[in-house]
């Protein structure tokens, strides 16, 4: 008798000391909430490789997290950024300002991503950035109140680039989309292009968006050069591709390089357009069964196989949420510390890590679209040629421009 009053006393002892630490775990979440917005393109030239399907990703790692944290609910705010910067910051201000919202993800349009970041850092709050290109993002405008996770310009133009040249592309015409993204992919493909021996002959901007490439596809044509390079994405990714077929480019020796391709861009395409076309990817749905499983799992949800972008934001959720859990708070600077001290090894990324820049790094991949007889269903578009090393493949901290960067 003694002996189970004693264990019943330190049962309740440990029940006690279990229960006030959720409370003070509780007390530390502002609100008794983790707010989280999810902002991107939901109508427009975006729309399919974030979009909708971005937002049921972020839903199903609340869902599989347990939709609370240490005790505290999780509420999900979404808007459509419509692809306006100003659209944008004005409603992650006002998601700020009237619902307390801890935490931004989503984010493709790289303009919107950045003035996001710039509302963010003035009101000590937190974006995860998952769609946005643009390495200039924690580059010359990294903030310590954001996260770039998925992919940037800088691993796309190491790993496309330099492959097409290495196979003997040498002479390039850039087309290109006139705003941040567009540039920093131009960027950095014009320095990979020429250290690797190659010129860039020629090039044009397109507005963003744009459905007519009659004239510029003409412009590359009349170039000369053996590759021309799509610094786009999405919608107008897909207008060049067609407009470029519809005119005979590739029929007459010159080459596309998709500098930024998703699957659902060559799925829409159809391999007869895509074929044997070259591209970096970060993630790839079939590239192993641990992929393959939560991209099952995400067909039976959305209809559709996810693009990288989509799993990127399973994941940076799922990270975001494990670090606010691990840190009893949702305080964006104890929270982003305490991402960046946990490696991230999920289905998504391999040898992950976040550094001092707010750069997500992690192992990303060569890739060449399959030809119609290689492939086996309409989902099987992909096959993996290398893996580009973390530590390879993105912007060395020694080329830095953020202030964040001890060099």
């Amino acid at each position: 008798m003694t002996f189970m009053k004693k264990t019943l006393t330190a049962s309740i002892a440990v029940a006690a000391a279990t229960s006030m630490a959720i409370s003070t775990a509780h007390a530390e979440i502002s609100d008794g909430e983790v707010r989280i917005g999810y902002l991107a393109d939901m109508s427009g030239t975006y729309r399919d490789l974030a979009g909708p399907g971005g937002l049921a990703a972020m839903e199903m790692a609340i869902e599989d997290f347990g939709g609370s944290v240490n005790g505290a609910p999780i509420e999900v705010f979404s808007a459509d950024d419509r692809n306006s910067a100003d659209v944008g910051a004005n409603t992650v201000r006002e998601w700020i300002d009237r619902d307390n919202v801890d935490m931004v993800g989503g984010l493709v349009a790289s303009s919107v991503s950045i003035a996001v970041t710039k509302v963010v850092e003035e009101n000590n709050k937190l974006a995860i950035i998952s769609g946005s290109a643009a390495s200039s993002i924690t580059n010359e405008h990294c903030t310590p109140n954001h996260i770039h996770y998925v992919y940037d310009t800088y691993p796309l133009a190491n790993g496309t680039a330099k492959a097409v040249v290495d196979q003997g592309g040498d002479s390039w015409f850039m087309l290109t989309a006139d705003y941040a993204f567009g540039h920093a992919l131009e960027g950095d493909v014009t320095k990979v292009v020429e250290e690797s021996g190659g010129e860039i002959v020629g090039g044009v901007r397109h507005p963003f968006p744009t459905s007519d490439f009659s004239s510029y596809i003409l412009q590359a044509q009349g170039s000369g050069a053996k590759i021309v390079g799509l610094a786009n994405a999405g919608a107008d990714t897909v207008n060049a591709i067609t407009t470029a077929s519809q005119f005979g480019l590739t029929q007459s020796g010159q080459q596309l390089a998709g500098l930024l391709i998703f699957l659902n861009d060559v799925h829409a395409l159809g391999l007869q357009a895509t074929q044997n076309l070259l591209l970096t990817t970060g993630w790839y749905w079939d590239m192993d069964e641990e992929a393959r499983a939560w991209a099952d799992r995400y067909y039976e949800e959305v209809g559709a196989r996810p693009t990288m972008v989509q799993a990127g934001i399973y994941s940076s959720t799922m990270h975001y949420l494990k670090s606010v859990e691990a840190a009893g708070t949702d305080d964006p600077e104890v929270v982003r510390a305490q991402m960046a001290a946990e490696p991230i090894n999920d289905f998504f990324a391999r040898n992950g890590q976040i550094r001092e820049d707010g750069r997500m790094v992690h192992d990303m991949y060569l890739a060449q679209v399959k030809t119609p007889e290689e492939s086996t269903n309409e989902w099987d578009l992909y096959k993996i040629l290398s893996t580009i090393p973390a530590d390879e493949a993105y912007r060395p901290l020694s080329e830095s421009q953020c202030d964040l960067v001890q060099n």
